[in-house]
């Protein structure tokens, strides 16, 4: 059996998803990466990863990705729930279907893979999940349908509370402005580092949350905005 811890990675051919999956292989970890875009077939040659296309909003999509990874790899100790942006749109402009979209891409997701990998956990002894969010999760912003990332916190929470007994732990990730967004010299200036974050900064972050160094850290969101939300 494969020694090496074995994580899985959502949304994983660009950005955030993969700067997570070249942090966790330098952390050892063996990848199942999945992603809508082909691209993820180059990525995972790249990193002796096991690529999975498929829709993240596609409850059968989810399963045929787990299902693969435990073919391949025989257990699952990590799961990165990443995803792309959902629609723009306000309160009341955006449609039925955006928010629908939008609640698919940034909740549901992290439900249908708990609900497929909390088992397999239990039977392994124990097990992490980090929850890509953004910092619409704790402070909405203009972008009004991504705020059902509000969700995540709660839900995390729940999570920690039920299956922490079971050695299986859940907590989120917040990132702010980061520095793929092509963010112009006057937003740079309005955030109090003057600059934007790092994708790496976001990544080390994860392979941090995932890794028993923050054993006990559970059902937490850390922001990684270089503190631009003000909440407590």
């Amino acid at each position: 059996m494969n020694q090496k811890p074995i994580a899985i990675v959502t949304a994983a051919s660009q950005g955030i998803g993969a700067a997570i999956a070249r942090e966790l292989t330098v952390q050892n970890y063996e990848l199942a990466l999945f992603s809508t875009s082909p691209r993820i077939e180059t990525l995972a040659a790249e990193l002796g990863a096991l690529a999975v296309v498929g829709d993240i909003k596609v409850a059968d999509d989810l399963a045929r990705l787990v299902e693969k990874t435990i073919e391949r790899y025989g257990r699952i100790d990590a799961v990165v729930n990443n995803t792309g942006n959902p629609p723009d749109g306000d309160a009341l402009s955006a449609s039925d279907a955006d928010w629908t979209v939008a609640w698919e891409m940034c909740f549901m997701n992290v439900v249908r893979m708990a609900r497929l990998v909390q088992p397999i956990m239990v039977r392994q002894g124990g097990g992490a999940f980090v929850n890509i969010g953004s910092i619409n999760s704790v402070e909405p912003g203009e972008w009004y349908v991504a705020s059902v990332r509000a969700s995540l916190p709660t839900f995390a929470k729940m999570f920690a509370r039920k299956y922490g007994s079971e050695g299986i732990r859940m907590n989120n990730v917040l990132p702010g402005f980061l520095e793929n967004w092509g963010l112009d010299a006057d937003t740079l200036a309005t955030l109090p580092m003057r600059r934007a974050g790092k994708l790496q900064e976001v990544a080390k972050t994860v392979a941090f949350l995932l890794s028993s160094d923050s054993g006990y850290i559970n059902g937490e969101s850390i922001r990684v905005d270089g503190a631009f939300t003000r909440s407590a």
